[in-house]
């Protein structure tokens, strides 16, 4: 053998070494792991094959073989793969990656107690109990999913994950100031990351903070300017804050960068509305329709506007879309039995009127009951609770029944109380208006009679809010403390405002000239007898203003600039009650002039009473 055969042999017999060498099982694993990383699947699960070949009990390419099939969505696998892999070495990794694939299952308790095994195994791995707290976070068991993502804090200080996880669960359990502390460690850990700073303005938002939660989104808008969400969410914060104007740009730099965004095409339409720019938000109510035939809310919410402009027929037919919302909270009414919509004959039928809107829809509604028992119904009145004393005594109504009740009699037909207008075809001109067309139980308003004593100066009922839940509550509801300028005329008042909200209740405690018998008030037929023994009623929109409406009670009704449908535009009076009087804002959209007027009227009727 020569000096070149000897080298290339030499040579060969190092190759077959190292060869040799990177056959292991363990050297298989390791390059398997590298072509999962580099997401080469195949190449991945053929190097698990040759290590197994080699040793079927390898407990990392077991391991590695589950990851696989969990990468490939062969769950079951996945979980036969890696607990052989922990029968042979019950390392926390492999713990955590069949939790994983439990989860992955729908095994959500199994998973749940693999990954308390592993913060059992190593206890001071902050990473395991991030884990755990995610798991029992998406099990539903927010308790103790906090309890363990604090767990990882408290381990390790700048464990996002876990800062981010205990945000969003403070978030599900209502403790959003708690959550704001966490996702300001998520900013100090992460510094200047638009998702964070979104996921704060949004939890300002839901505190009322509309001005610190604008800075946050803006700042978000600075980093991510491109993104059509935080585009979107700037123009929500200044549109809330009352700036449409300047909301609208960002609308339209949203839809810029995404032109079917359908969230801020309802914005956008929504900021029209407020500034009184109406065909323009019905034009895209309409491009939302060309975008999402079905989309309910457009059908809705244009519908809104055509009954504000006086366009009531178009509006009563796309109101009927309000029962495919279901922000909207509807009392959806479930029945075999055909729903009436004007066309049916109904002699001698039965029919259920039901609410499903708010107290004020169903006393508004509830008018057209005696026209629907002139057609020859047996009438069957079914609403909220507290209305049922008040309007069982109306003119053709057999029954009246509250929602809570568990059956009703047999019947053939039903309708929704707020489909009555479409029913009987409503425009302007035939809106059943008699000046009250309910009244109060005469025993009960004997009685407040006697509570208020000698009637020497001009009653006056008081409402300043409605219920806050009302998705434009900001716009229609006062503080008590904007009204102090009409407490100081020669008048008595009287509090008609069931639940003050807090800074009100605290008001009423320096303001004694306003009588306080709400306490009384256990349902609408006590309200309705006290609102009987008065001169008059100064509200907001509320259900009061439809209470005092329909008992013919002379009515002051403070309004937005952009007021609710039913009270229309550019009038001071109500085609729906004929003893209501409107005081709308102006386009500064400032109830103190509102106020001030009511207060020169106020002085007027005062001067005028015998």
């Amino acid at each position: 053998m020569n000096r070149h055969e000897r080298r290339a042999a030499a040579k060969g017999s190092k190759t077959a070494q190292t060869s040799s060498a990177a056959a292991t099982p363990a050297a298989l694993h390791e390059a398997g792991l590298r072509h999962l990383t580099a997401g080469n699947l195949l190449e991945a699960q053929v190097c698990c094959q040759k290590a197994l070949a080699l040793d079927a009990e390898h407990a990392d390419t077991l391991h590695l073989t589950g990851l696989l099939a969990l990468q490939s969505k062969q769950y079951d696998h996945a979980v036969e793969w890696i607990s052989r892999a922990i029968r042979k070495q019950p390392k926390t990794d492999y713990l955590t990656s069949l939790g994983t694939a439990l989860q992955k299952q729908g095994r959500r308790d199994d998973a749940i107690a693999i990954f308390e095994k592993a913060t059992q195994l190593k206890p001071d791995d902050a990473a395991l109990w991030g884990n755990l707290g995610k798991a029992l976070a998406e099990m539903g068991r927010p308790e103790r999913a906090l309890q363990s993502c604090q767990r990882a804090l408290a381990l390790k200080p700048d464990h996002w994950g876990a800062a981010d996880q205990c945000a969003t669960i403070l978030l599900v359990l209502g403790r959003a100031e708690e959550a704001l502390a966490y996702i300001d460690l998520c900013d100090s850990i992460r510094p200047n990351r638009a998702p964070t700073l979104q996921k704060r303005a949004a939890v300002l938002f839901g505190l009322n903070k509309f001005n610190e939660g604008l800075a946050e989104i803006e700042r978000a808008y600075a980093l991510d300017p491109a993104n059509a969400e935080i585009c979107n969410n700037v123009g929500v914060f200044l549109r809330r804050l009352g700036r449409e104007e300047e909301a609208l740009a960002f609308f339209d730099k949203a839809l810029a960068i995404h032109p079917n965004f359908v969230g801020a095409l309802h914005n956008k339409a929504f900021a029209l509305a407020q500034l009184q720019r109406f065909a323009e938000a019905i034009a895209v109510y309409d491009a939302i329709k060309a975008i999402e035939p079905d989309n309910a809310e457009a059908d809705m919410y244009a519908a809104l506007l055509h009954l504000l402009t006086g366009n009531l027929e178009r509006g009563w037919a796309g109101r009927e879309a309000r029962s495919r919302i279901a922000k909207l909270q509807i009392t959806h009414f479930n029945s075999q039995q055909p729903r009436w919509l004007g066309q049916e004959r109904l002699d001698g039928k039965t029919i259920v009127l039901h609410t499903e809107e708010g107290l004020g829809d169903s006393i508004q509604f509830a008018r057209y009951a005696p026209m629907v028992a002139a057609l020859g119904a047996r009438v069957i009145l079914v609403v909220q609770d507290a209305l049922c004393p008040l309007l069982s005594g109306m003119d053709g109504i057999s029954q009246c029944l509250p929602t809570s009740a568990t059956a009703l009699p047999a019947f053939d037909y039903y309708c929704p109380l707020s489909s009555l207008p479409l029913a009987f075809a409503t425009s302007l001109d035939t809106i059943p208006a008699a000046r009250a067309y309910l009244s109060a139980p005469s025993d009960s308003r004997r009685i407040w009679e006697e509570r208020l004593g000698p009637h020497e100066k001009l009653r006056v009922g008081l409402v300043w809010s409605g219920n806050p839940a009302h998705l434009n509550d900001y716009n229609r509801s006062i503080p008590l403390s904007k009204l102090a300028t009409i407490l100081d005329v020669d008048a008595s008042f009287l509090s008609l405002q069931k639940d003050p909200r807090p800074a009100d209740r605290a008001t009423l405690l320096t303001r004694p000239e306003i009588i306080d018998h709400t306490d009384h008030l256990t349902d609408f037929a006590e309200t309705a007898a006290l609102i009987s023994c008065l001169d008059l009623v100064v509200t907001i929109d509320s259900s009061v203003a439809h209470l005092a409406g329909a008992l013919g009670c002379p009515t002051w009704i403070l309004l937005p600039y952009t007021p609710d449908w039913r009270w229309l535009l550019d009038r001071d009076d109500s085609p729906w009650y004929p003893s209501v009087r409107l005081f709308r804002q102006d386009q500064t959209r400032d109830y103190a002039s509102v106020v001030a007027r009511v207060r020169r009227e106020l002085m007027a009727l005062i001067s005028a009473r015998p």
